[in-house]
């Protein structure tokens, strides 16, 4: 599991920790049921408090990413499918928001704006 952690980032620390290994769970490199490092090895690793990778386990917990059985360790939830997709929804719609914001700022209208979304819808086929 690769995590980068930035000292010039605005973000806390478990913040950073929690939000890569959320991408790691969305992008299907991290499997439900897959073993997640221990705190204490993680925190090891990337050379930071383990209470700070207990925090950033803690929220990734309690937004439904990983759950932590007592004496085994921390896995990617089971049963987080529905979860991922309200993820992934709210991520796109945060791009078309910005995409549609940038457009304004551009002088591109709506016509223009559906023309260029359905060139890239094409594109992909």
């Amino acid at each position: 599991m690769q995590i980068v952690i930035s000292n010039s980032s605005d973000k806390p620390i478990y913040e950073q920790v929690a939000s890569q290994v959320r991408s790691l769970i969305m992008s299907g490199e991290l499997v439900a049921g897959q073993q997640l490092p221990s705190i204490r090895a993680l925190a090891a690793e990337l050379r930071i408090s383990a209470i700070t990778t207990k925090r950033a386990y803690a929220d990734l917990e309690t937004q439904g990413f990983i759950c932590t059985v007592p004496g085994k360790g921390s896995y990617v939830a089971g049963d987080n499918l529905e979860l991922l997709r309200e993820e992934r929804l709210r991520q796109v719609e945060a791009s078309l928001a910005k995409a549609v914001e940038d457009a304004r700022l551009a002088g591109i209208g709506k016509e223009e704006l559906h023309e260029m979304l359905d060139l890239e819808l094409e594109e992909e086929r």
